[in-house]
């Protein structure tokens, strides 16, 4: 790798990916207020829990957010810190090397030596402190160098949800570079979603990593790499990019383009390509809450092993996942009886009745209420 002189905060950037729906999380989770703009867990939304701990490590001027235009308006209000301009709003969902290629556009044009990390909107990172140390010593590493960083979380489980990155050896630190805190790999192998048995066998081995979806490298890195193995979402980044500081202009131009822009995730159109990847260690409690059941993990549960966020009162109730989302003037009693098992979501308008085993189905059931005149407004 070329060594260079680390890279100042003021070059320093962050890309927020904010545009996902979170249907299986309706009732509470709709089109105009997705998952990661509710409140779930905690006091603060995903979207703004994710702002919040970037903040000691870049300023408020280099943190974007990319969005849609139904959610831009809601964004803008949960994140008034943000220059208005930072929130930038796609025409349509085109997969994430869409979004990460308008990413780079807005921060090569605000900096073309600029190191910047591309990280979801609605992920559960409870040890703040341990997730920016990891952080920063990526940005310090990708600011030296030609690599493409991914944060890699250690698996806690044989989960066949995430899809796994094998690494190898440690790497050492670049030279004249003091040896960071965070342990870095070179990647080998991004490997699909694994059924259980194959995912046990990553665990045990200890040479997997969870694919997280968290990404750092320079404009520079990150434009050579869409060149190399994108040439025409590399194309799009260099006309972007001269409208980037225009957010009129830029907005037209998108409007423009994407309806015909390849609908494809950076996983397949780089990362899987890209010989220069490096794994950094995510060593820190992560969730990535992608249902109901996910967040359980994360509420206290009863002796029965209820766990719920509600005026919730049973009798041989058991495993249940009880969340009441209407304010608390217009709360009332939920209780139930002999039930085992099951995910019961209240709102203002709509109640979610579910086993525990079909949460996955929720997103079934949205697609059901959209193509229903009566109900399509629930979505």
């Amino acid at each position: 790798m070329k060594t260079k002189t680390k890279t100042d905060i003021k070059d320093r950037f962050v890309v927020i990916m904010a545009g996902g729906r979170g249907e299986r999380f309706w009732p509470v989770s709709r089109e105009q207020s997705p998952k990661q703009l509710i409140q779930l867990w905690g006091d603060r939304s995903f979207l703004q829990q994710a702002v919040d701990r970037v903040m000691p490590l870049v300023p408020a001027k280099n943190v974007f957010v990319i969005t849609n235009a139904t959610q831009a308006a809601a964004v803008r209000k949960q994140l008034p810190r943000l220059p208005r301009e930072n929130i930038v709003a796609e025409p349509m969902g085109r997969d994430t090397c869409a979004a990460v290629t308008l990413g780079a556009a807005l921060v090569g044009a605000r900096s073309t030596t600029g190191v910047m990390a591309v990280l979801p909107a609605d992920h559960v990172v409870p040890e703040e402190k341990k997730f920016q140390q990891v952080l920063a010593d990526a940005f310090d590493l990708a600011s030296r160098g030609q690599a493409i960083l991914t944060i890699g979380i250690k698996p806690t489980e044989p989960a066949t949800g995430y899809g796994y990155i094998r690494v190898g050896e440690a790497l050492p630190p670049p030279p004249g570079v003091k040896a960071y805190r965070t342990v870095f790999h070179r990647a080998e192998q991004f490997v699909e979603k694994p059924h259980f048995d194959r995912a046990l066998e990553y665990v045990n081995s200890g040479q997997y990593r969870w694919n997280a979806g968290m990404f750092i490298w320079s404009f520079v890195t990150i434009t050579e790499g869409l060149q190399k193995h994108q040439p025409e979402m590399y194309a799009a980044c260099q006309r972007w990019f001269k409208v980037a500081n225009q957010p009129a202009k830029l907005a037209q131009v998108l409007a423009k383009e994407y309806p015909d822009v390849k609908r494809i995730s950076i996983d397949y159109a780089l990362m899987e390509h890209a010989q220069n990847v490096v794994v950094a260690d995510g060593a820190f409690a992560w969730d990535d809450l992608g249902s109901w059941t996910a967040l359980a993990r994360h509420l206290k549960a009863d002796p029965e092993g209820n766990c719920a966020v509600a005026d919730f009162i049973h009798v041989d109730g058991a495993r249940n996942i009880i969340f009441d989302a209407r304010s608390k003037p217009r709360r009332t009693p939920i209780a139930v009886v002999g039930l085992r098992d099951a995910i019961l979501v209240q709102t203002d308008d709509a109640v979610l009745l579910a086993h525990k085993s079909q949460a996955q189905k929720v997103k079934e059931l949205v697609k059901k209420l959209a193509q229903s005149p009566q109900r399509k407004k629930l979505v």
